[in-house]
């Protein structure tokens, strides 16, 4: 599979709801950091209430420790499939590890980013998906996935929009959310990371009241989408 690095993948929002943007392409390229593992223009989602919090509330164990991920409003939501294609990759054998929203649980686990990194895509990516787009030129991938989730096996047709898995904290996940990115290959390892734009999205901006209807186009860091 060939392609060029500066084509860019139209894709749908993975999921239905309310959720956070973070890691937008928008605010910086490499948007995570990185070119590794393909991620040059992926982009994370983290799934909020009507009110914009990732969890109903906090309590101690928010400031000094770590938290189950069932509590966050967005472990378990359906993950669908963002574009019409081939399932290629498919892994599902890691656990749902503990979410860290404390700075002094946070330390510990950035120092052992390094670690991760040697161990290979599951150790970061956790459970995932990895799909061809309708026309076979690009490879799209959901990550972070909830364990046990996963409905799709590799060779299996999916449409978009289909129900394919359900968000998770597998992998090098802070707290549950959704990872989308795209690539000229199977391989994260060798591929590199392709552009996308979202079909169709309503966003509502930091510091805004009210949601935009948006269209081909990437969301705002910290912006709130939802499908429409």
């Amino acid at each position: 599979m060939t392609s060029s690095p500066d084509r860019t993948v139209t894709v749908s929002l993975p999921f239905t709801g309310k959720w956070k943007v973070e890691n937008s392409p928008l605010r910086r390229v490499p948007s995570h950091g990185t070119h590794l593992l393909a991620t040059t223009y992926a982009i994370d989602f983290v799934g909020v209430d009507d009110a914009g919090r990732t969890a109903p509330g906090i309590s101690w164990r928010t400031a000094f420790a770590t938290e189950p991920p069932e509590l966050f409003f967005a472990f378990g939501r359906p993950v669908l499939a963002p574009v019409s294609g081939e399932v290629l990759v498919v892994h599902d054998a890691e656990e749902d590890h503990d979410a860290r929203r404390s700075q002094l649980a946070l330390v510990p686990y950035m120092l052992g980013q390094p670690a991760r990194l040697r161990s290979g895509l599951a150790a970061i990516g956790g459970n995932y998906i990895l799909m061809s787009t309708a026309d076979g030129r690009a490879v799209v991938g959901v990550m972070h996935l909830q364990s046990g989730s996963v409905r799709v096996a590799p060779g299996q047709r999916v449409l978009e929009g289909e129900h394919i898995a359900a968000c998770g904290n597998s992998g090098n996940s802070t707290q549950p959310h959704v990872h989308v990115q795209a690539m000229d290959g199977a391989d994260p390892r060798t591929a590199r990371g392709l552009p996308m734009s979202f079909k169709s999205f309503h966003e509502k901006l930091p510091r805004s009241s009210a949601f935009v209807a948006r269209r081909d186009t990437l969301p705002a860091e910290a912006s709130i989408v939802e499908a429409p």
